[in-house]
């Protein structure tokens, strides 16, 4: 649901194609460190109007997508 949005600032930030962008991908492999995870929910923080404050440790764009479901209520 939120994937599309994840995937664009991703491809955004990091210059890779849109396409390389798979739920099963790590932060790590499309070159996200920490610092840039920050900027990412930031990002997402203003694009989709909610508040995201991670509870635990995701891994893949996939695991974001469905902690974001889960928090929509």
């Amino acid at each position: 649901m939120y994937f599309d949005a994840i995937a664009k600032i991703i491809s955004d930030r990091t210059g890779c194609e849109l396409s390389a962008v798979k739920p099963e991908s790590t932060f790590t492999e499309l070159g996200i460190d920490s610092l840039d995870t920050v900027e990412l929910l930031m990002d997402l923080e203003d694009q989709l109007g909610m508040e995201i404050e991670l509870e635990q440790p995701v891994a893949t764009v996939g695991d974001l997508d469905k902690f974001l479901q889960s928090k929509q209520g």
